[in-house]
């Protein structure tokens, strides 16, 4: 992350400076005329770009005063500032948490991923000084959203690693090394799978040259309650088994591990914050590679849950996965409450393309209050239905249930997402669940409102925030 540091008085003219600006707000006078030409308003999304000694940066704020405001006004100013590696934040005329939230902004748009360039990777803001006339203040500010930031970073770190580096082996490494951050790690490998039945995530799998995980990071707390469970599709990379997918875009399924990585995101979030909710993170790792080995269309799968699904599209691996996950995190922790993330399906992103993510769930307070810590960090939600059709559209001649619906209807008019949802409710028992397709919100092609275009890390400080806005006092 962006390193930032907080000090006293005027910035100087050694650094470009960013310079907030409110929709209809004054500019300071000896800008006021390079605005005026510019015809800069302040308007969310602005960035006015002056030349000179020091370059100036101003994003408009737009007339929303909230956070979120100051974050993108930042991420936007840090977008505008190309290869410049060090600028400042003139925070004088802003509270400290809207200079925290403005820091905040750059530091998430300021991410970049140059691990595997041999040249020197092109240049990009490393370092803000913010000038604020209360810098402990603001400092203190910045801390308290710190977490979130470095947990959406480890995200898009996460998801945008190739599968050839990323495998299920080394994934589980990663983890492990997060008991530095205070989280129990457990990892459970393919000799565990079998033992306990874990026969969904063990058919996904099954062909891959590096075996399944089923891995667990805890949070203790301190509230004497059950924990929040989030449970997370982790495919590192898929195929689309014997029901291959086209070549055309495949290079992207290295990103189908998105949903475990924003819990993995969210749970350091929670950890260095120090939440006193117990938070529980499950997250099932496979491979959906092809091979002699592979599970196929027409095989009944006995999941971990006993339940036993025929399987109709190999492709639709994400449910079958996440089917042993949930069995897990409820059956074994007994959560207060589940939420799950996945990138699952194609028709979530017909429904709401790249804007928001589908959230489905059986309690309304949860949903509800997701949303919110949605809104919040600038990971909206639009909630979806599972009716009583979509259920019966699951019903086998052979097993429990179908793993999706078939029929004469195209398959790109079946509403896949809540068949997928219906499906997953079946292993979450009675608990508030709460269910989100994340798979048109994963990565942007384009710089977007909070970072550039690459992994965005949707959903890291979205769950966290919804920890801290739902679970953190006893019930």
């Amino acid at each position: 992350m962006i390193a930032v540091r907080f000090t006293r008085g005027a910035p100087g003219a050694e650094a470009a400076c960013i310079l907030p600006v409110a929709e209809g707000a004054a500019v300071p006078r000896a800008l006021a005329a390079a605005a005026k030409a510019a015809r800069f308003t302040g308007e969310a999304g602005e960035v006015l770009d002056l030349p000179g000694a020091p370059r100036r940066l101003l994003p408009g704020i737009g007339k929303d005063q909230a956070p979120l405001a100051f974050e993108k006004a930042g991420a936007a100013a840090a977008l505008a500032a190309g290869e410049l590696t060090e600028i400042a934040l003139d925070a004088r005329g802003l509270t400290p948490a809207e200079a925290a939230a403005t820091a905040a902004g750059v530091a998430l748009a300021a991410w970049r991923f140059d691990a595997l360039r041999t040249a020197a990777p092109p240049k990009h803001p490393r370092r803000l000084t913010v000038h604020a006339p209360q810098p402990d203040a603001a400092e203190a500010a910045f801390a308290e959203l710190a977490p979130g930031v470095a947990g959406c970073l480890m995200a898009r770190d996460l998801i945008v690693e190739p599968a050839n580096r990323l495998t299920t082996k080394t994934f589980a490494k990663r983890l492990e090394a997060l008991e530095a951050e205070g989280l129990e790690v457990e990892i459970h490998g393919r000799g565990w799978l079998e033992r306990h039945g874990f026969g969904a995530l063990l058919a996904v799998g099954g062909a891959s040259a590096s075996p399944p995980r089923l891995a667990v990071l805890r949070w203790r707390g301190v509230l004497p309650v059950p924990p929040v469970a989030l449970v997370g599709k982790g495919i590192v990379f898929d195929t689309g088994g014997v029901s291959i997918k086209g070549a055309e875009g495949m290079e992207e399924m290295r990103a189908d591990m998105a949903g475990a990585a924003a819990c993995v995101g969210a749970m350091v979030a929670i950890a260095r914050r120090k939440s006193p909710a117990p938070v529980v993170a499950v997250l099932a790792i496979a491979e959906n590679a092809t091979g002699a080995r592979s599970y196929r269309p027409g095989d009944v799968i006995r999941t971990a849950s006993r339940r036993t699904v025929e399987v109709i599209d190999t492709d639709a691996e994400g449910r079958m996965v996440l089917a042993d996950a949930l069995h897990h995190a409820t059956h074994r922790f007994r959560p207060r409450a589940v939420i799950d993330l996945a990138t699952l399906t194609g028709a979530a992103i017909t429904a709401l393309g790249h804007h928001r993510a589908a959230i489905f769930g059986t309690d309304a307070a949860l949903m509800a209050a997701a949303a919110a810590a949605g809104e919040a960090v600038g990971e909206p939600l639009w909630p979806m239905p599972i009716g009583d059709r979509h259920r019966e559209d699951l019903v086998s001649d052979i097993a429990d249930l179908k793993q999706c619906a078939t029929g004469d209807e195209a398959s790109s008019l079946l509403p896949d997402a809540c068949h997928a949802a219906a499906f997953l409710r079946e292993f979450v028992g009675e608990v508030p669940w709460a269910h989100l397709d994340i798979a048109g919100v994963m990565t942007a092609e384009e710089p977007h409102a909070l970072g550039p275009a690459g992994p965005i890390g949707f959903g890291a400080r979205l769950l966290d925030r919804l920890v801290a806005l739902r679970f953190e006092e006893e019930p």
